[in-house]
């Protein structure tokens, strides 16, 4: 069956020519997709936070929103990057039955997740925003943006979470026009509801789920159309417990990365709301925006590299994998610290793109922003070793990785550090770059004791199934 599809695509073959050169080919796609993704999500702020006298307020409640757009996307990769990774690893094993099974599961998986949280989040919005830490001049920006957004959710988990699987059979330029189709509507539309149509906030919510809904359309198309390798079919649209348990074993390091993100960003905005008000959460809307402008296009080098490493770890090739990996390595940490650099040098002016009328909020988040991101230079080692040992199917270690960073080191830090510090908000924006530090160093450490293990492990595999077919033939 995937044999005779090779021609439907152009074809990429996993398993030879130069990894640098497969790499990049696969990865720059996906980085501009990611860059457009993050342009996508900056827009409504952008905009939001240049309408004239209300745009700090709105700036500051829709920043309160993004604790539930983090859960709906770690939901969506809960599924998609639990599921692309065995799918390429199934396609590298030759079985591409399986591969369009663990697709079909996926899809459902989504679908069902999509319908409950939009359920949840229409029914506890307000208490939910409240909790985060809306005050009253925040809380109706909040819930307009909101309850809107929520009423896309299945729009948006579809986007997300199946176009890991256009990307991980190779078809990186497909899954980047899924970016671009939404991210140029969104651009499109955004100022026309929000100044135009004078809708504010409720209109970067409506533009934003108006080009979701275009690109699940462009998704499910190529998913379900001719020239797909592994395509959606109705028989394989059932959640087969022997495919789902490995998939959200395995999705579940993604998934804590960004719900914790959900949950730090409650965190911190509760806490900056009690010692610093208004003007220290919406600092923190800006520095989870730039933090974003970071993560992305490591993310896109990720997701590019994923698909090589499991396809020939699943083959057995573990030069091809080794190379793949330090070429992730290399690149990530080059990128995170120039855009440290760049963060520490300038300041003031990367705050300005997201609010040049408030100079309080300026200053506020300035000086917020090189404190936060002090570390940051150092973390693209942790998201390629993360990343790669989800790639490699390391569920455990990844979920440790995931877990050590966040839940285990930075929560209790934004709690414990304002008590050995005068000024409590710079404690709270501290206890990131201490976290960054620890966090690397351990998974650095991890890497080093468990990877030649784990293509051993492989290499046992590979062998035994070569003797298999001998045996049979």
């Amino acid at each position: 069956m995937f044999a005779s599809k090779k021609s439907q695509i152009k074809d990429t073959d996993l398993g030879s020519g130069s990894v640098g050169a497969l790499l990049f080919r696969l990865a720059i796609p996906i980085i501009i997709s990611q860059l457009v993704n993050l342009l996508y999500n900056m827009v409504d702020r952008i905009y939001i936070g240049h309408i004239p006298e209300t745009g700090a307020a709105a700036l500051t409640g829709l920043g309160l929103c993004l604790p539930v757009i983090m859960i709906i996307t770690a939901f969506s990769l809960l599924a998609g990057s639990g599921g692309a990774p065995r799918a390429a690893i199934s396609m590298g094993q030759g079985d591409e039955d399986m591969a369009e099974r663990i697709l079909g599961s996926c899809t459902t998986l989504i679908l069902i997740l999509s319908l409950c949280i939009t359920v949840i989040v229409e029914v506890f919005a307000r208490p939910m925003l409240i909790s985060f830490g809306a005050s009253e001049s925040t809380l109706p920006y909040a819930l307009s943006y909101l309850r809107i957004y929520a009423a896309g959710t299945v729009f948006v988990m579809c986007t997300l979470g199946l176009n890991t699987f256009i990307t991980t059979q190779g078809a990186a330029s497909v899954a980047m026009r899924t970016t671009l189709i939404g991210a140029v509507t969104n651009i499109i539309l955004d100022p026309i509801f929000i100044f135009v149509f004078g809708m504010g906030v409720s209109g970067a919510a409506l533009a934003t789920i108006i080009s979701q809904c275009i690109s699940a359309i462009w998704v499910l198309r190529f998913l379900t159309g001719p020239k797909t390798k592994i395509r959606i079919r109705k028989e394989t649209l059932r959640l087969d417990r022997s495919i789902v348990l490995p998939v959200l074993a395995l999705g579940i390091s993604p998934f804590i990365m960004l719900s914790t993100e959900s949950i730090l960003s409650v965190v911190f905005n509760s806490s900056l709301a009690r010692y610093g008000g208004d003007i220290a959460v919406g600092s923190m809307t800006i520095l989870s925006s730039v933090m974003q402008l970071q993560m992305l296009p490591v993310q896109g080098l990720s997701q590019g590299a994923q698909p090589i490493i499991s396809f020939n770890y699943g083959k057995g090739a573990a030069d091809r994998v080794t190379e793949a990996f330090k070429l992730l390595l290399c690149c990530s940490l080059i990128y995170t610290m120039l855009l440290w650099g760049v963060v520490q040098l300038f300041p003031a002016a990367v705050v300005r793109i997201f609010n040049s009328n408030s100079e309080e909020l300026i200053r506020s988040a300035s000086r917020a922003l090189r404190i936060y991101m002090a570390a940051s230079g150092v973390f693209g080692i942790q998201m390629a070793i993360q990343q790669t040992f989800v790639a490699l199917s390391q569920a455990k270690l990844s979920l440790f990785i995931a877990c050590l960073r966040k839940i285990i080191l930075l929560i209790p830090l934004v709690y414990i550090l304002p008590h050995f510090f005068a000024d409590k908000v710079f404690a709270v924006f501290l206890a990131e770059p201490v976290a960054d530090l620890i966090s690397v160093t351990a998974a650095g450490s991890l890497f080093m004791l468990n990877y030649r293990r784990i293509m051993s492990a492989s290499l046992l595999f590979c062998d035994g199934e070569e003797r298999k077919k001998e045996d049979a033939g």
